[in-house]
């Protein structure tokens, strides 16, 4: 053990130590001495600098990281305490402290409080770390858009002191997290070794044919955000299965394009009102005439609010797929959440028309400007294509496998584990 351990009189380092085994505290060890020679400190400390390169932290968020663990003391020196007592707060504190410290990390521009700006800046920091520009000016607008649509979707309700504008208090930053998740879990892991299946930084490699490019709604950004309730073996690969525009807008067709995977799905509907929005669909859709599935369904809305919605349980009316049925009690296509005749999310089977309400089932607000819409594009993806299930014991072993206890303990601090059982 090293003297910044054995030495110590700080009584929160002892207690934070606590926090760790001993095998444990001896890799912080032997990693705070690597970096700290790396920042040329004689051993006594880790440069801002040396700090971000290593976290692979972006921006202005790996500036607000080292000011929140050196306890804001401006010296730009993170000692070994400061390293132990920080990953105590930040990976082992209960579900408040954890979030209370991503809540600090918020505030970029360290004025005490959280507003528009502040979130913007983070998203952008985000969106650039998980997805770099190109010099393309739609790639930009691309990264703009999705940052709007969390901004649109945010509470700040808390009033600022002499002020007129109001910033986000922290039961808005606990409801912002809770209906994006993928946010809670990148802000959440960043102190976790920086390699390509760190929490929360997992994209979906989407799979389509090339000529499909220019007209898919879904987009990278996107199957980030909707796989924040998803498992690692969920993030791997989504293959395209349905696009209407190529497909043509048949029920028929859907269903045979989407049996050839039989697993779980993302169902995604532009609008000709221009909203965006869709389903998670954990069983195959296959006939039934009543509601099926289980509590991984999911809602979502992408555009121009982006906000995901899970069960809250208040029903098990949770995936709908009707074929061929002559009742009007019984209304042929597919949907989510609801009741028939008044579903969350539902396509009529001639694939032009459906419908959105308030639904309990998954808590959420009609999806559209209105109750009824009329699709202009239809898309569907296998989020567990049948290639990636059969190389799961091979290929996969040893790296997605060897994350999934990790993520399911990330989903626990969330507080979606439940969810993604």
């Amino acid at each position: 053990m090293g003297n910044s351990q054995s030495s110590s009189t700080n009584p929160r380092f002892a207690s934070a130590s606590r926090s760790f085994t001993q095998h444990k505290l001896d890799e912080l060890q032997s990693q705070f001495n690597s970096l700290a020679t790396q920042s040329q400190s004689n051993g006594k400390f880790i440069s801002p600098s040396v700090f971000k390169g290593y976290f692979k932290i972006p921006d202005s968020l790996g500036d607000r990281m080292f000011d929140l663990i050196t306890q804001k003391r401006h010296d730009q020196k993170l000692t070994f305490e400061d390293l132990v007592i920080a990953k105590a707060t930040y990976e082992k504190g209960t579900k408040d402290e954890i979030e209370e410290f991503i809540y600090q990390l918020l505030d970029v521009s360290d004025d005490g409080k959280v507003d528009r700006s502040d979130l913007q800046a983070v998203l952008a920091a985000i969106l650039y770390d998980l997805f770099p520009l190109k010099d393309n000016e739609s790639e930009t607008k691309s990264h703009q858009c999705i940052i709007d649509a969390i901004v649109n979707a945010a509470t700040f309700s808390k009033d600022d002191e002499g002020g007129d504008t109001k910033s986000m208090s922290f039961e808005d930053f606990k409801d912002l997290c809770g209906h994006i998740p993928s946010l809670r879990k990148y802000l959440g892991s960043l102190l976790s070794p920086p390699d390509p299946g760190r929490v929360g930084s997992q994209v979906p490699r989407l799979l389509y044919p090339e000529n499909y490019d220019s007209n898919l709604i879904l987009k990278e950004e996107y199957a980030w955000l909707i796989g924040g309730l998803l498992t690692q073996l969920e993030l791997v690969e989504w293959k395209l299965l349905y696009h209407s525009s190529y497909h043509g807008q048949s029920f028929n067709t859907f269903l045979g394009k989407v049996a050839i995977d039989e697993g779980p799905t993302v169902l995604i509907i532009k609008d000709t009102e221009g909203y965006i929005y869709g389903g998670y669909a954990s069983q195959p859709w296959q006939k039934h005439s009543d509601f099926y599935g289980d509590l991984k369904c999911i809602l979502f809305q992408l555009h121009p609010k982006l906000s995901i919605y899970r069960p809250t349980g208040a029903n098990n009316n949770l995936q709908w797929c009707a074929v061929n049925y002559s009742s009007e009690s019984i209304p042929n296509g597919i949907g989510f959440g609801g009741r028939a005749h008044h579903f969350g999310l539902f396509l009529t089977a001639n694939f032009d028309a459906g419908q959105t309400f308030e639904c309990t089932t998954f808590g959420s607000p009609p999806l559209s400007k209105s109750n009824r819409i009329c699709p202009e594009v239809i898309e569907c993806w296998s989020v567990f294509p049948r290639e990636v299930q059969l190389k799961g014991s091979n290929a996969l072993e040893g790296t997605v496998l060897e994350r999934f206890k990790e993520d399911r303990n990330m989903l626990n601090l969330v507080g979606l584990a439940n969810s993604s059982q």
